[in-house]
């Protein structure tokens, strides 16, 4: 089975970012640091969960406000000065790059979603 674009790019960044959230001091290691690698091994899970799954668009959905909550942690690890702005740019493209294909999986779970009833209401030959 080929790989679903976003998997491919979550797990690359989680191969990228955990170590850095490894690396942080214990003061932020242990809450905020664990609580994003944590919230980025379940991104991943549910990602792959929803590619198996008929009905795909709930999980989905959480899945976005995941994506923010991770985005918002970032913001932290800059406001507490524990990154610098060129890794903090680097990490929002990515976590950009992958909320628009999720972005993109959503919008193609409700056009199938929306379709589906139709066609059921097809007369039968």
């Amino acid at each position: 089975m080929k790989e679903l674009p976003i998997i491919q790019k979550t797990y690359d960044l989680i191969k990228w970012y955990v170590p850095i959230l490894n690396r942080l001091p214990k003061n932020h290691k242990f809450l905020l640091g664990d609580r994003m690698t944590s919230g980025l091994y379940d991104f991943l899970e549910h990602l792959i969960k929803a590619r198996y799954e008929r009905q795909k668009l709930t999980r989905l959905e959480n899945l976005n406000s995941q994506l923010d909550i991770l985005r918002y942690q970032t913001r932290l690890l800059l406001d507490f000065q524990q990154m610098d702005a060129q890794r903090y740019g680097y990490i929002c493209q990515r976590l950009d790059a992958i909320g628009n294909e999720l972005g993109g999986w959503i919008k193609q779970q409700k056009v199938k979603h929306h379709e589906a009833p139709r066609k059921s209401l097809a007369p039968h030959h």
